[in-house]
């Protein structure tokens, strides 16, 4: 008589996806094997992951991070970078500009759960530098260098190869090509629609504005892997050439 065979299914990591937009993040685990869930406190039609919550990222943490394996936060940078601070801090007060600062709440939100996390952001921002990935570690068409903070896991920093060359676009009353296109702003050479989802590998969504802020899912699949390697002890999957 033939016995039957049982199959062990093979567990399927959870990430929590805080300040989706449209999901570059999520893109990225779900190619390293993770089933996605993405909160954003704006309607996100275009989101890529798995399931989608909208609310106030912060307070989705605090009730529901301890539900998830992992958590990966992407608190706005506009209020972060060094120009915020610095050279357009008076301009943005002359106009009444103001831009949340998310990060020490998340980061103390992030502290409840009890689960590894990873919380990124632009140079100049308040995250703790523990990895620095770049679009030239991909062969991306974009550099946009990324900060990213670990919580309660950790992994080896990779070389930052040297860059071919200029961002393309005005800079200083000065025009220079390159190999790389500026996703950020309109106007002075930046890049359109079409050059940002082919720079960062975003193929599901043509808003311009979400486009720009969404990171490159090559980032995050990469962190997917090194999460992955750190908690079973398999290779590191390293960085692409």
């Amino acid at each position: 008589m033939t016995q039957p065979t049982f199959f062990r299914r093979p567990r399927v990591w959870r990430v929590l996806d805080a300040f989706c937009c449209i999901g570059g993040a999520a893109r990225g685990y779900q190619r390293a094997g993770f089933h996605v869930t993405g909160v954003d406190l704006r309607p996100m039609p275009d989101y890529a992951g798995d399931h989608f919550v909208q609310g106030d990222a912060i307070e989705f943490i605090r009730e529901h991070g301890h539900e998830f394996d992992f958590i990966h936060t992407s608190p706005p940078c506009q209020g972060e970078g060094a120009p915020a601070k610095g050279t357009n801090a008076a301009r943005n007060r002359a106009i009444g500009r103001q831009y949340p600062r998310l990060i020490a709440p998340t980061r103390a939100a992030l502290d409840t759960t009890g689960r590894p996390f990873v919380m990124e952001n632009v140079a100049g921002s308040g995250v703790r530098k523990d990895l620095r990935l770049c679009g030239e570690m991909f062969g991306l068409g974009v550099l946009m260098h990324r900060y990213f903070e670990l919580g309660g896991w950790t992994t080896a920093r990779p070389a930052h190869p040297a860059h071919r060359g200029y961002v393309r676009g005005w800079r200083h009353g000065v025009y220079r090509d390159g190999p790389y296109v500026a996703a950020y702003g309109k106007g002075g050479g930046k890049a359109t629609t079409e050059e940002i989802r082919w720079a960062k590998g975003i193929d599901w969504s043509t808003d311009h504005f979400n486009l720009r802020e969404a990171l490159p899912p090559a980032y995050t699949e990469w962190i997917g892997g090194a999460f992955l390697a750190s908690m079973t002890g398999a290779p590191d999957l390293g960085v692409v050439a």
